[in-house]
């Protein structure tokens, strides 16, 4: 049985049906302790580059073509493993895909659930 992909705010409680918590931004999100992140895992890695992620400023115009972009930076072999050990996750079980972004849906962590729902 393969698992599945959610998305959540860092800044939201921990629930029982999150399974594996991954922290899939750059930067340790502001307020918030280890101990009340509860994470499994940070993948600092996966992360868009900082030059992509101020280009973007989650501006809803350009989530598209973010998109298109930080795909084409995750085929970056250590980005690509870290996808890879993500996929791996999910098909164990319940991934959480978390970031500290206002708005999850045009968030990298959309983008990385798409892509591993995708390949399942």
């Amino acid at each position: 049985m393969t698992g599945r992909v959610q998305i959540r705010r860092i800044y939201d409680d921990p629930t029982p049906d999150d399974g594996t918590r991954v922290l899939v931004d750059r930067i340790w999100p502001r307020g918030v302790s280890k101990e009340r992140a509860d994470l499994n895992e940070w993948c600092k890695q996966i992360a868009p580059s900082t030059e992509l992620r101020k280009w973007y400023g989650h501006d809803p115009d350009r989530f598209a073509e973010f998109t298109r972009r930080y795909q084409a930076e995750l085929e970056d072999p250590e980005r690509a493993d870290a996808l890879a050990q993500l996929r791996k996750i999910a098909n164990d079980g319940v991934l959480t895909l978390l970031t500290a972004t206002k708005e999850v849906k045009i968030s990298e962590a959309a983008v990385l659930a798409d892509l591993i729902s995708a390949s399942k």
